[in-house]
């Protein structure tokens, strides 16, 4: 037990070093000794967890993404979480400027890179799969418009969010815009839900 918790733990600060190395000197600046040295261990240490810079990659990347899923908070009703995701990920960016860089980073070098590229598509795939859920119970529970195709809305939102991400557009007032715009026309912006329900109780 005590030495899983160990091998957790160094594998843990390598990826973390990896991530902060992207998050301050872009993808060129990633170096596998440094990122050894600054987790404290040797680089056949690191070999032994990321056999490849790629296996590394993909350690970075599924750190990101458990940053994106604490936005993700299982309570309510389907249109409260959808609401609360959007939000939540807009406010994560702002305060965590280094996840959008990285994403940032990540995304610009997919288009050169065809290891990374995979990486990325099916971590937008998985992203993808699970709003897509949120939608269709949402839809099921009568809490949005029957008529929405769940796929390509699920697709919409998650670009929007992707775009929100980068570091200009989450600090700017447009992805404050884009955010009000999509949730109104979703139908889970806050005040007119409270609207709708005022209105029907009378």
């Amino acid at each position: 037990m005590a030495e899983a918790a160990a091998q957790k733990d160094r594998r843990g600060a390598l990826v973390r070093a990896a991530y902060n190395q992207i998050a301050e000197r872009g993808f060129e600046g990633l170096r596998t000794r440094e990122v050894a040295g600054e987790a404290g261990v040797n680089i056949a240490t690191l070999h032994y967890y990321f056999p490849t810079k790629e296996k590394l990659i993909e350690g970075v990347v599924e750190h990101a993404m458990d940053r994106f899923r604490t936005t993700l908070a299982p309570h309510g009703s389907p249109s409260d979480q959808l609401r609360n995701h959007l939000r939540s990920v807009k406010r994560l960016v702002q305060e965590e400027p280094h996840l959008g860089v990285v994403m940032g980073e990540l995304a610009l070098r997919s288009a050169r890179d065809a290891g990374i590229a995979r990486i990325m598509r099916e971590t937008n795939e998985g992203w993808h799969r699970t709003v897509r859920g949120l939608l269709r119970r949402a839809v099921k529970e009568g809490n949005l418009r029957p008529e929405l195709d769940s796929d390509e809305v699920a697709a919409m939102v998650v670009a929007t969010l992707r775009n929100l991400t980068l570091p200009v557009a989450s600090s700017g007032a447009r992805g404050d815009q884009a955010l009000r715009q999509l949730e109104r026309w979703l139908g889970v912006e806050a005040s007119a839900r409270g609207s709708a329900r005022k209105h029907s109780s009378n």
